[in-house]
């Protein structure tokens, strides 16, 4: 399908003085989308929903002399280099294990990053361990870089030397939290040669760098829970505590959310919150710690994200919105994205990547559009299409959903996305409900979802609820699903039915949920509580036993910061409530709807057990579950196991809420 891209923009793009380099055919030769005279568009292959190979993180090196594209291979991580002038594949580099696969990023042109997980064990405990690898682009070597006895966080990075030599780690001592900062060189040496520069300053967990590399700042956590900070102007200086934030001070410590130390300057950036819970971007004193001057904010949503250049400075902002967007505070950059929108159509477009205005990485997707990438080179100004992000799917046949506010039945106004079937009208739809994972700070959006536009395509209608609990609408928000797994965030996914039924869309007897991880739990214990409202359920990898769950994160997850928020948020403030009653486990005989089941079975974030022991206790219970069982981890990543799992959520479903 590239050739429905390169061409349909090309008159634009010239009108625009851009050369636009294309990959196809001519768009007179584009085949018409295959849509009957009802207005039904024909059925997509589930294989071309299934494909994870084309794009999972795209960055371009420290000049734009390269590109990395990520994406996995029959459950393997796979990193594929391209000459960005060319575009031609120079490396494809094997990551290990997609589920020990954490990132990867550039150090310079000639190496690239990638942060894994590894596992050790012996008589007293047993941990998954992040390690930091470097591979060198000249030699092919991948190698080490780091110390022989590091702490489980060992991935934790400070700064990285653009030129591609060294990078600064955040290491904490193993039988302590405080931590040092070490100089690892990148050229297969870490072992003999790297260095400490920063010592243990007792108290401190985390370090900040400006961008000359300078090691700034400190924080760190005491004993009696409240935080300190450390901070000194330049290398020449000693750190000196500037302040003390008492442990029940959320408000001063959300102030220290460290961005972008500027070498020669006090002045930084901090995401503060304001009185409504959306985040804005702020000028911060670090020594002082005060804050300066609003830099962005918009009115409505939180900024997620920032940008920096070389300097430490912010040049965009990321929002969401019903979308993700991006905002650049340098406006020359700003308006090449809007001239590259226009190139494309009028499309939503990102840049992705900025290799110092030299070369940029273009993005261009929609709610009803996979997308693709390109490469554009301003000095020559040159757009390259490089690649689509799902090639077997004809955009033209896809569904664009719709956002719509819905309010609980407590008085929360629910942001939701409804996407309709094409062809099949607005009314007395089957429909699907599908809430997300996570679930706490995750939020659902319409950007392009796969599993959307495969139901849809189907016939389905679908709804994607923002339950309480979700992120992106503010603190009270998502603080409002605090201990209300099971309870008051399912009655949002409930009042979420009904409102599709009252408006219309939904016919109320063809409901069924579809969810995985978070959302396969949520789908599960919909037609246990509820069986009135749902027809059947689709779990992947969902919780089935809370109190087994959270027993499983005490003894196998490694990272504090996850343990620490994940537990008060299940129980909530009420410690003393029975999760048995809102478990699947403990609550299996009032199932009396269809269920589908699958799970993968190496899966390191919900264990296999939460799997094989419900479908042990339904067969001696003699109640019938369809179930499959794939050799995967928490997502279905290895050749071919994606696209089994969705051949199956579809049968099960044409099955028991047949479309037609």
């Amino acid at each position: 399908m590239s050739l429905l891209r390169s061409h349909c923009c090309q008159a634009l793009a010239c009108a625009l003085s851009l050369v636009l380099v294309p990959a196809g055919l001519a768009a007179q030769d584009d085949p018409p989308p295959q849509i009957d005279a009802t207005g039904r568009p024909a059925k997509i292959s589930v294989a071309a929903f299934a494909d994870w190979l084309v794009l999972d993180g795209a960055r371009l090196s420290e000049t734009g002399r390269r590109i990395a594209i990520g994406g996995n291979s029959d459950g393997h991580q796979m990193i594929r280099i391209y000459d960005a002038d060319t575009l031609e594949l120079e490396k494809v580099i094997d990551g290990g294990d997609s589920d020990d696969f954490n990132w990867f990023r550039w150090a310079g042109d000639d190496r690239l990053l990638l942060s894994v997980m590894r596992q050790t064990e012996n008589a007293n405990y047993w941990a998954r361990m992040s390690r930091l690898l470097v591979y060198d682009m000249a030699t092919g070597k991948m190698s080490y870089a780091g110390l022989k006895k590091a702490a489980v966080d060992g991935d934790t990075v400070v700064h990285i030397d653009p030129a591609g030599e060294y990078v600064l780690l955040n290491y904490q001592n193993q039988a302590r939290y405080e931590a040092e900062v070490w100089r690892i060189p990148l050229d297969g040496t870490a072992m003999e040669r790297s260095e400490r520069v920063v010592d243990n300053q007792g108290g401190v967990q985390f370090w900040f760098a400006d961008s000359d590399g300078v090691v700034r700042l400190g924080m760190g956590r005491t004993s009696r829970g409240s935080v300190v900070v450390l901070y000194r102007g330049g290398p020449g200086e000693e750190f000196e505590r500037v302040t003390k934030i008492a442990r029940d001070d959320e408000d001063t410590l959300e102030n220290w959310d460290v961005i972008g130390l500027q070498p020669g300057s006090d002045i930084g950036y901090t995401l503060q919150p304001t009185e409504d819970g959306r985040e804005i971007l702020r000028e911060f004193n670090y020594r002082t710690a005060t804050a300066g001057p609003v830099v962005y904010e918009d009115d409505k949503w939180s900024v997620e994200g920032v940008r920096l250049d070389d300097d430490g400075k912010p040049v965009a902002v990321t929002i969401r919105d019903d979308r993700l967007r991006q905002v650049w505070l340098d406006k020359a950059v700003g308006g090449v994205q809007d001239s590259l929108s226009q190139a494309l159509g009028d499309r939503s477009v990102r840049i992705i990547s900025n290799a110092a205005g030299n070369r940029m990485l273009v993005l261009q997707t929609g709610p009803d559009d996979p997308g693709a990438l390109y490469v554009f080179t301003p000095a020559e100004k040159r757009l390259a299409f490089l690649a689509n992000l799902r090639p077997d799917i004809d955009f033209r046949l896809l569904s664009r959903g719709t956002a719509h506010d819905i309010v609980t039945r407590d008085g929360l106004a629910m942001r939701s996305y409804l996407t309709l079937p094409r062809g099949r009208g607005k009314t007395g739809l089957p429909l699907i409900v599908m809430p997300h994972g996570g679930p706490f700070g995750i939020r659902d959006d319409l950007e392009y979802n796969d599993w959307v536009q495969l139901f849809a395509n189907r016939g389905y209608a679908v709804l994607q609820p923002n339950f309480r609990g979700s992120g992106g609408f503010g603190s009270d928000f998502e603080e409002a699903g605090d201990g209300e797994i099971g309870r008051k965030m399912q009655d949002d996914l409930d009042d979420a039915t009904r409102w599709a039924v009252a408006q219309g869309y939904a016919d109320p007897e063809r409901v069924c949920v579809v969810g995985a991880s978070y959302g396969g739990y949520a789908a599960l214990w919909a037609v246990i509580r509820n069986p009135e409202l749902y027809r059947c359920a689709a779990s992947w990898a969902g919780v089935t036993d809370w109190d087994a769950m959270l027993l499983y994160d005490a003894e196998a997850l490694t990272r504090r910061t996850y343990t620490e928020n994940w537990k008060p948020k299940v129980r909530g403030k009420d410690s003393g409530f029975d999760l048995s009653k809102v478990s699947p486990m403990a609550q299996l005989d009032r199932l009396t709807r269809p269920v589908f089941l699958g799970q993968g079975k190496d899966d390191t974030r919900v264990p296999y057990s939460q799997y094989y022991r419900l479908v042990e206790k339904a067969e001696r219970m003699g109640i019938e579950l369809d179930t499959l069982m794939l050799e995967d981890g928490h997502t279905p990543v290895r050749e071919g196991n994606h696209a089994k799992l969705l051949e199956a959520m579809v049968a099960f479903l044409e099955r028991h809420n047949p479309p037609d």
